[in-house]
């Protein structure tokens, strides 16, 4: 099973049936394996246990962010409790973001879907004929991105962004989230041209973003002038290797065994996992617009956002690829950490290069 624990290392041990059996404790430091040992089984499963040291290459700030304890063992939240605690934090990091990057933010709908619009202070003239659409993160059953992923973005591009609130499983499972960003799209593009438009997202928000894309395609609607996948990924009928090694805080915390069947069943509801829709990667992907992917090396959908980064170069998209080194899934974020900077200002940039100057 992987079990992580934190002193001076994290330790990640996997059992030799390849399950992950719960102990009856959270492993603590004197039960915690201290030594690598590696065997491969006839079948290909790995059997392992790793010290990995917390890297010199990040900054302190990152390492003391690695270096926080979340335990291996607990019960499951249930979803009222994981609402409460994204609504929780997104309002905090609102706060914490809006010091560095000040703004005005405007709670409305756009075709009947409520939106909140980030107005950056710093938004130049040359700008308010440009939008940038947010398509938040949060498991698709939670909004942890709306703020987060909005207010930095909106500053360092001086440019407006449209965050969707878009409709959540399990209530509202596949295809309700990605029929209110074309909803949104459609109504957008009343008012800005496409190639005055970029279309982004982390986490769930990513893998909507290349759904999104794909159904603007099949629709034969305008494509955007750019797309921001981070820390994504396009096939829900198959795991990437990252799945099983990682948990939401990278090698700390309670880490389920890759189960059969689609990933996240609540969202694919009866989906078929293969839709090309729903699993992009089953598209045609030739003809999308310029496209920046990002992640980080202890993210659970590093595979995820690799395999589409592939896909979308194998149908010759002009696709960029950034990985930083440690760090945990959408790291970015974070204000306090230096390289959560650093990548929004990577996004920011990216998307103001593809967008008429």
């Amino acid at each position: 099973m992987i079990r992580i624990n934190h002193s001076t290392a994290f330790v990640l041990a996997v059992t030799a049936t390849g399950a992950f059996a719960q102990q009856p404790a959270p492993t603590t430091a004197a039960t915690a394996p201290n030594a690598d040992t590696s065997y491969i089984d006839a079948q290909g499963i790995a059997h392992v246990t790793r010290v990995v040291p917390v890297p010199a290459t990040i900054s302190p700030e990152a390492q003391r962010s690695l270096a926080h304890a979340y335990p291996d063992q607990g019960p499951p939240q249930s979803l009222a409790q994981r609402r409460a605690g994204t609504d929780a934090y997104t309002a905090s990091a609102r706060v914490q973001w809006s010091k560095i990057c000040p703004n005005t933010i405007e709670e409305t709908k756009i075709a009947g879907v409520p939106v909140r619009i980030v107005t950056p202070e710093n938004v130049t003239d040359a700008n308010k004929d440009k939008v940038l659409i947010d398509l938040h993160g949060g498991g698709f059953n939670s909004d942890s991105g709306s703020h987060t992923e909005s207010i930095p973005i909106a500053y360092y591009s001086k440019i407006k962004v449209v965050a969707v609130l878009y409709r959540l499983a399990p209530e509202s499972p596949y295809p309700a989230a990605v029929d209110d960003s074309i909803a949104v799209y459609r109504e957008l593009l009343k008012t800005y041209k496409p190639e005055h438009m970029v279309i982004y997202g982390t986490s769930a928000g990513a893998i909507l973003t290349a759904e999104v894309a794909a159904r603007i395609k099949q629709l034969g609607l305008p494509q955007p002038a750019a797309l921001g996948i981070f820390s994504g990924m396009g096939d829900f009928a198959r795991e990437g290797d990252s799945q099983s090694l990682f948990a939401l805080r990278g090698f700390s915390g309670h880490l389920d065994p890759p189960s059969p069947g689609p990933h996240d069943s609540e969202y694919v509801a009866k989906t078929d996992p293969k839709d090309p829709i729903l699993s992009p990667i089953y598209s045609d992907l030739h003809g999308l617009p310029p496209t920046l992917f990002v992640t980080s090396t202890r993210d659970l959908l590093l595979s995820g956002t690799v395999n589409l980064h592939r896909a979308y170069i194998q149908a010759g998209v002009d696709a960029h690829l950034v990985v930083f080194d440690a760090l945990t899934h959408a790291f970015w974020y974070d204000p306090n950490m230096p390289e959560a900077i650093e990548a929004n200002h990577i996004m920011a940039d990216f998307f103001v290069k593809h967008l008429p100057q």
